[in-house]
């Protein structure tokens, strides 16, 4: 594990300051990753077009059925990642983990829509390119999790661009594409006219022709949001070409490395938010003009198949850069001067989606991914109905399809109300990771490999996320949790507490006296990983019941309020409605949502709680008056 550098924030932004107030002229010259200068002839301009909610759906990656020319052409121009992943399906945790060079999961930024508290350290990888004399610009979407400094950008607005540079000053540029998002799948009708009015025949795609995965029923609905996806991802690639079209007419594309890549996978239902490859991985093209072609990792039109993670992405800017890659920074370089060797593995995290909470973690080689479920008793959608996620008519009809019992084979194993605690892919026999392989003896040793090194990396990051949310944001005041944790690793037994996640996700019932036992653990999170695997036992837990009614009065809410959940699975609602109540009125937001969520999860069962529902859904903040929308439907309230 790397530690902290020693210099802080203060002395960094001094530095940083002075940098900022020099002249053009002086502004020519950087600061070289030895502390020595350089010329601004010798260092890149880095530009970065970034679009959102895209798997490799392009031609150049061999979709037939795509039509994006402009980026096919960029590809031939490109070395082509054929491996290239995000942490987590989504933006937000995905962003954070891209500008800090570590993992949204390590740092607390990792829930989707939190406010992470950064060690001073902790720093946008754009503050250090600053300090070196880099012009850097984000045009215009941040999302990162936590409030980034001032310091991060020169400019970072709707109208942030290279051209704001001084003369001669070397820039890192991002722009941000937002066309290819989910929401634009399910714009208006008219909207979505406006959007492609100007599409050729040939650029439109027939929803008939829309090549369906497996796991997704064959519906006239679900074909009509493929062919949107694949339209909205043509509007992209003409985006892309309007800005490459810029730099040429500037001057500069013989002095620019260009980045292509997505936040994440498709913006589609199983994509988006989960860990399969559909959700992680992404397109990846980097253009190398002949003056740094020997920077890269191979020539024009050529294939790379290494592993790259977004985690990767902030040291490979500066090692191209000739920045010094920060030696707390988690991830590697795979370009420039300060290159690692090729990594074995990715990595990747779920936790709270918005207003719904699970936790996932997956590792991946080149064809192997394991992910493991630490909460299989909740299923994949069925019973987690996420608001933002339901808009999409997909998964409305795909919901549908499944409370009719029309579902087969794949479509309806994603609808099942449980999910495995592992799941083990072939991802080049099996590229939509459909076929389970977890409890197949011929691929044990794999599965045990890739287990072990779930847990390895984990355990080296310091994975913050066995944390309940409300837990994490109050255990350590409010000092940094990374930076606690690292100096007095006794604040949070890491290992201990995975050891009672992993016991607790079995679903077990030999695991039962042992589950009880961990619930006099001095450490709350694992009371609480044990209430959660009792709770997972469901009617298995009845031998429970009075160490179960002894959780309902422990210090942590967490504790309370899983304890009260699974007696309500077991029939003891009486016993267990006031905590949920009680839960309800919390001054923490976290303990409030996961009263929502439980009373949701509950349906009937809740009734009992009617009244406090409906007036807590008059009061409450957004991500709770979506739950409890949701859960006063069942009533018709």
């Amino acid at each position: 594990m790397r530690h902290s550098p020693d210099v802080g924030r203060r002395r960094f932004l001094k530095t940083l300051a002075g940098s900022l107030t020099i002249g053009p002229r002086a502004a020519s010259v950087l600061i070289g990753a030895d502390g020595g200068r350089a010329a601004s002839s010798s260092r890149p301009n880095i530009l970065w077009l970034t679009c959102e909610d895209m798997s490799p759906n392009l031609g150049c990656y061999g979709d037939a059925y795509a039509v994006t020319p402009h980026l096919d052409r960029l590809a031939t121009q490109s070395v082509r990642y054929t491996n290239a992943f995000a942490p987590i399906g989504v933006c937000a945790p995905a962003r954070s983990t891209l500008i800090t060079g570590m993992y949204a999961s390590s740092i607390g930024t990792h829930p989707m829509r939190c406010a992470g508290t950064l060690p001073e350290y902790v720093r946008c990888f754009s503050e250090y390119l600053r300090q070196a004399g880099y012009y850097c610009t984000n045009n215009v979407k941040t999302d990162y999790n936590f409030k980034h400094p001032k310091t991060a950008w020169d400019d970072c607005s709707a109208s942030a661009h290279w051209r704001g540079r001084a003369k001669n000053q070397p820039f890192f540029a991002v722009f941000n594409y937002t066309q290819s998002h989910e929401s634009q799948i399910r714009l208006a009708e008219q909207a979505y006219r406006e959007r492609i009015k100007d599409f050729t025949p040939q650029e439109r795609h027939d929803p008939a022709k829309a090549p369906l995965p497996p796991y997704h029923p064959d519906t006239p609905e679900v074909r009509k949001d493929w062919a949107r996806y694949y339209d909205m991802i043509t509007v992209v690639d003409r985006e892309m070409a309007k800005r490459l079209r810029e730099l040429d007419q500037d001057g500069l594309a013989d002095e620019t490395i260009v980045f292509f890549f997505a936040d994440h996978g498709a913006g589609m239902p199983r994509s988006k938010r989960w860990l399969y490859d559909s959700s992680l991985r992404v397109p990846l093209l980097i253009r190398f003009p002949p003056k740094y072609q020997h920077l890269a990792s191979g020539k024009p039109a050529s294939v790379s198949d290494r592993l790259v993670g977004f985690v990767d992405f902030g040291p490979t800017v500066l090692s191209l850069a000739g920045v010094k890659v920060p030696p707390h920074m988690q991830g590697r370089a795979f370009l420039g001067e300060q290159a690692t060797d090729p990594r074995d593995y990715i990595h990747g995290f779920r936790d709270r989606m918005d207003e719904r909470t699970d936790c996932l973690r997956c590792v991946r080689d080149r064809r192997f991914k394991y992910i493991r479920n630490y909460m299989p008793h909740r299923p994949w959608f069925h019973e987690q109905h996420l608001e933002y996620g339901y808009q999409m008519p997909t998964l409305q009809v795909w919901q549908r399809l499944a409370d009719e019992g029309k579902l087969t084979g794949p479509a309806a194993v994603f609808m099942a109300k449980t999910k495995p605690p592992e799941e083990l892919y072939d991802t080049q026999a099996d590229p939509w990771e459909v076929n389970n392989l977890a409890g197949d003896p011929m691929h044990r040793e794999v599965l045990e490999r890739l287990r072990g090194e779930l847990r390895r990396w984990m355990i080296d990051i310091r994975d913050l996320g066995f944390l309940p949310e409300a837990e994490l944001r109050t255990r350590f005041g409010r000092q940094p949790p990374y930076e606690v944790v690292r100096r007095d690793p006794s604040t949070y037994p890491q290992e201990h507490i995975i050891d009672s996640a992993e016991l607790a996700s079995r679903m077990c019932p030999e695991n039962l006296p042992k589950l009880v036992a961990l619930l006099s653990d001095r450490d709350a999170a694992v009371r609480y990983w044990a209430v959660v695997g009792l709770l997972a036992l469901a009617n298995g837990a009845e031998a429970a019941l009075g160490p179960l009614g002894d959780a309902l009065r422990d210090t942590s809410p967490d504790v309370r309020l899983a304890a009260a959940e699974a007696l309500c699975r077991i029939g003891r609602t009486d016993q267990a409605m006031p905590v949920l109540v009680e839960g309800l009125k919390h001054p923490n937001e976290w303990v409030r949502l996961e009263a929502a969520n439980i009373l949701d999860r509950l349906d009937e069962k809740a009734r009992p709680a009617l009244q406090e529902m409906q007036a807590a859904n008059k009061m409450s903040d957004p991500y709770v008056h979506r739950v409890l929308t949701h859960a006063l439907q069942c009533f018709g309230a």
